[in-house]
């Protein structure tokens, strides 16, 4: 299913309206922890130490680790200067939504909250947008003009690429531009061609890397408005389905339900933290909820 909408909104009067809605929160609840929160325990290598049962294996120094055969994982300090990398998803199927806001519409906040605490606090932010190709590069810069120039381009409607989404190649372009090791966050709803775990490891490997799935209830929890027509976002696709037959309720849950385990496994596989925030959603109290499982994760 697919809609889309238009909006007057400016990247002036969205960060306006994000300041009292999400910013404030976010800041008195934070209180200075920002850093570990969205970025990690630092980013520069220090220092190698034995490997511990409670490790994360991403950290773990292969290329040492084959020499002194045992496992050596590396410390970090704690960078002053920091770039996070936002890799966003902007296919057709980002489009959809109900109520007025799409997932394309929760992007924009998403990413341009998270760009404002960051550069905030003097970190470079930059952005890949993707459409089976590379949209736009908006390379890492620190400020609020950074701020707005990303937002701009968010708010900006996407080029029509036609095709199913490959997270794969937009996993390998961010792979190519963050030379440094970077935050990097991925943005989209996973409606991908399969195959994305291989690359988004790769990715982590170097980087750290927080995926944030985008979805929308009705893509989980079918309504029952009868007779409706559907189309397929990525292919264009159309069919009329009965969404108040029983039969076809209950192929279109078990169908949700496997593609949630497959995604979810993916993300397993590829050793990342996944992140799910919906078109109905409280995007400060999402964010929150971020920040409170990956401080969990760090404290493992």
């Amino acid at each position: 299913m697919s809609a889309q909408t238009t909006s007057s909104t400016t990247p002036e009067s969205l960060l306006q309206r994000l300041d009292w809605e999400v910013l404030r929160r976010l800041d008195g609840r934070l209180q200075g922890d920002y850093r570990t929160a969205f970025l990690g325990d630092g980013l520069d290598v220090a220092d190698l130490r034995d490997y511990q049962p409670d490790d994360d294996i991403r950290r773990i120094d292969w290329n040492v680790t084959a020499r002194m055969d045992s496992p050596y994982v590396r410390q970090y300090d704690e960078d002053r200067d920091l770039t996070a990398w936002f890799l966003v998803d902007r296919s057709a199927s980002m489009q959809f939504g109900h109520g007025g806001r799409t997932k394309e519409a929760v992007v924009a906040e998403l990413v341009t909250a998270l760009a404002h605490v960051l550069s905030n606090r003097g970190n470079r932010v930059g952005a890949v947008l993707w459409n089976n190709a590379i949209e736009q590069t908006i390379q890492p810069l620190t400020g609020r003009p950074q701020v707005l120039r990303l937002a701009r381009h968010l708010l900006t409607p996407p080029t029509n690429a036609g095709a199913q989404t490959s997270l794969a190649g937009l996993c390998n372009a961010g792979a190519t531009l963050a030379r440094r090791r970077s935050m990097v966050f991925v943005i989209s709803d996973f409606v991908s061609e399969p195959g994305w775990d291989v690359a988004m490891r790769h990715l982590a490997t170097r980087h750290d890397v927080a995926a944030i799935r985008v979805i929308d209830p009705q893509e989980v929890e079918l309504p029952n408005a009868g007779l409706v027509v559907v189309q397929d976002a990525e292919t264009g696709a159309q069919m009329t389905v009965d969404t108040a037959n029983p039969r076809f309720r209950a192929r279109f849950a078990e169908a949700a339900t496997a593609r949630e385990a497959a995604i979810g496994e993916a993300a397993k596989k590829a050793g990342i933290d996944l992140f799910t925030i919906s078109t109905a959603d409280d995007v400060a109290r999402s964010l929150l909820a971020m920040v409170a499982r990956r401080k969990a994760r760090q404290r493992r």
